[in-house]
């Protein structure tokens, strides 16, 4: 599984008292508007900063989303989630445009517990018709077939009627997750934009961003006419945040320190710049926000490594005045649970703590 652990069971389902009264009935459709729909977040987005959530990750794992983890990352300072979800989770298997409001009104939950403890909760398919980075590939391709793209763009419209009237500051779309390198950049946009415009149809001021292209790492300029903002990833240099992971070709790699040497070339905080930062900053250059959606290094890394250049990534992130998610908030990635080997947690109301990283997390 690409560098992915599903979650531990989640705390039981809260009060369905939270569920908006508006949540899964059908606002009457506005008229299609211009990108962006007057809103301008998208130029300029607010330094979120949070974690992924997984719960609804796969559909093999298709739990409700746990309120302590709202409030424990209000508590610690953070402001922003990104639930990466599989469409399969709430979607008949026998008929695409048919849904399970069960399953639906989970993720309302999950809404209303962003809005209750002021954490922004981004929505992003990380399954989506026609696609995924995971296993098993989609049947349909979304980037060439008009029944994916129209599924695709049914799926968003239904998540834009139910979240009609809350504010973006609160709510955001993030279409699909890390696009490969297959879809031409004509290709990517023309699928986004059937999302857009099924978006924008219910309600045209709601925040959306796009992932960039070969896995979320290269901006794509031909997302301008969208009005949409953009999310990379921090996951450079893979020998650093994916050492031992069973999901990549990582065999043979030295165990890493950081700064990182490989043959005649030290990676460092400047390698980084140059690397994840400055071709970014080309494309904020023509009015799009930025935000670093995942980012991240897999348990087997060396902690004192791992420290290091994530001390690093988040300074440059800082300056550049980009928000980030970390994936993710339990597991092998995250600040709870993660099962390092040389890490001494802390007790946190049953789980294990990584409190020197949640501290560095906390410092930026």
């Amino acid at each position: 599984m690409k560098r992915r652990d599903l979650l531990k069971s989640a705390a039981a389902i809260g009060s369905a008292a939270l569920v908006g009264s508006s949540f899964g009935r059908a606002s009457a459709a506005a008229p299609a508007a211009k990108a962006g729909g007057g809103n301008d977040l998208w130029k300029k987005l607010p330094r979120w900063r949070g974690f992924n959530l997984l719960e609804k990750f796969n559909a093999g794992s298709n739990k409700p989303f746990a309120e302590s983890d709202f409030e424990w990352i209000h508590e610690w300072g953070f402001d922003w989630v990104r639930l990466p979800m599989d469409y399969r989770c709430w979607t008949a298997k026998d008929d695409p445009a048919k849904y399970d409001e069960k399953v639906l009104k989970e993720i309302d939950q999950a809404v209303e517990f962003g809005r209750k403890h002021k954490v922004h909760v981004c929505l992003n398919l990380h399954r989506a018709p026609g696609y995924t980075v995971a296993s098993p590939p989609e049947t349909m391709n979304l980037w060439t077939d008009e029944e994916a793209q129209k599924q695709f763009g049914a799926q968003w419209g239904q998540f834009a009627r139910r979240y009609k009237g809350i504010p973006s500051a609160e709510v955001s779309f993030n279409l699909v997750n890390e696009p490969n390198g297959k879809p031409t950049p004509a290709e990517y946009a023309k699928a986004m934009g059937v999302a857009c415009e099924a978006i924008r149809k219910e309600d045209p001021a709601r925040l959306i961003s796009c992932d960039g292209l070969s896995w979320g790492t290269k901006p794509v300029f031909e997302l301008l006419p969208l009005a949409v903002a953009q999310s990379t990833r921090g996951y450079s240099p893979m020998q650093i945040t994916h050492y031992g992971a069973n999901w990549v070709n990582s065999k043979g790699w030295p165990e890493p320190t950081w700064p990182l040497k490989l043959k005649d070339k030290m990676l460092d905080r400047e390698w980084l710049r140059q690397d994840r930062i400055v071709p970014w900053k080309k494309l904020e250059e023509q009015g799009v926000g930025i935000h670093v959606g995942e980012w991240g290094s897999h348990n087997r890394t060396p902690h004192a490594a791992v420290l290091g250049w994530m001390s690093d990534s988040l300074a440059l992130w800082k300056e550049a005045g980009w928000g980030w998610g970390l994936w993710n908030l339990r597991g092998s990635f995250g600040v709870l649970d993660s099962d390092r080997k040389d890490v001494t947690y802390e007790d946190f109301h049953g789980h294990k703590l990584d409190r020197k990283m949640l501290e560095l997390l906390r410092q930026d």
